[in-house]
């Protein structure tokens, strides 16, 4: 188990790193975040081709595989905005906001079941979320965009639950990456700026460091169940804020600490109570509803 925990903390510090070039890219170099966005999807589809069977190609004509593309292209160009001018971990906290989104809209569209205690740690993760961004008329455009990203992703994690029947992981991977890259080509092919190395170089980073973490996650998710490492996944929140100290000098505030500590504590407490109810021995008889 120790092995998959290891592939759960290289993914989740790989997935901020990759970011982490993204912002380096539009900050120090003035890229724009289409461009950024786009040659990440184009080098993770060239990267995924060998993912490709023929029932992903047969994907290619349903639409909503086409709609749940456009919501992961939506999510990553808006945090690629964000991220030019609001500091890594305040970006990653109000993005957090998209697992909550895909809660509700996971009980809304594809009745999931809804019970009164996650209910209220999904309440104290927003407002974490809140505590972070601090919603006001002069509040960061950064910070807007962060979350419109975070309202993407959730929907798109809602897709990828009401998709997850139809085709297997690695088909749903290929094809956001491709149908991204198709979708954002006619306008990105007038961004691309003046390779110098050290743009290639970060241009390279971005894409491979977003690429392997989910790749990574892929394999973490094959050898062991969701709920053992959902919490893991709030590990993005440390790294974001290590590589927001190390590379941008930015250190949170007191009330983004304090946001920070409730997201990720909700979260983790979430994810630990639905490993004790699928975890549990099945009953012979009908128990109280805990909700």
């Amino acid at each position: 188990m120790w092995k998959v925990f290891l592939l759960m903390f290289a993914a989740m510090s790989m997935i901020p790193a990759g970011d982490t070039a993204g912002k380096l890219m539009t900050q120090d170099f003035d890229t724009s975040p289409l461009f950024v966005a786009w040659s990440r999807f184009v080098l993770g589809s060239l990267i995924a081709l060998p993912l490709l069977r023929p029932d992903t190609l047969r994907l290619l004509t349903n639409w909503r595989i086409w709609l749940r593309a456009a919501l992961l292209t939506g999510g990553i160009t808006c945090i690629q905005t964000a991220l030019q001018t609001a500091p890594l971990a305040n970006v990653f906290a109000a993005f957090f906001i998209g697992p909550l989104f895909s809660y509700l809209l996971s009980v809304l569209l594809l009745n999931e079941t809804v019970t009164r205690a996650r209910s209220a740690l999904m309440a104290l993760g927003f407002l974490g979320v809140l505590l972070v961004v601090r919603p006001s008329f002069d509040m960061s455009p950064g910070l807007l965009w962060a979350l419109a990203a975070g309202l993407f992703y959730g929907a798109f994690l809602t897709a990828s639950r009401w998709l997850a029947p139809i085709a297997r992981p690695t088909s749903l991977l290929f094809t956001q990456l491709f149908l991204s890259a198709v979708m954002m080509t006619p306008f990105c092919l007038t961004q691309i700026p003046p390779m110098s190395p050290t743009l290639a170089g970060l241009t390279a980073a971005s894409a491979l460091l977003s690429m392997g973490g989910n790749f990574l996650l892929l394999f973490a998710y094959a050898r062991a169940e969701a709920a053992v490492l959902a919490p893991f996944v709030y590990l993005q929140l440390v790294s974001a804020v290590a590589l927001g100290w190390l590379v941008f000098d930015d250190l949170p505030d007191s009330m983004t600490w304090l946001g920070l500590t409730l997201i990720i504590g909700a979260g983790i407490t979430s994810a630990l109570l639905s490993k004790i109810r699928t975890g549990a021995p099945r009953q012979t008889v009908p128990q109280p509803n805990d909700s």
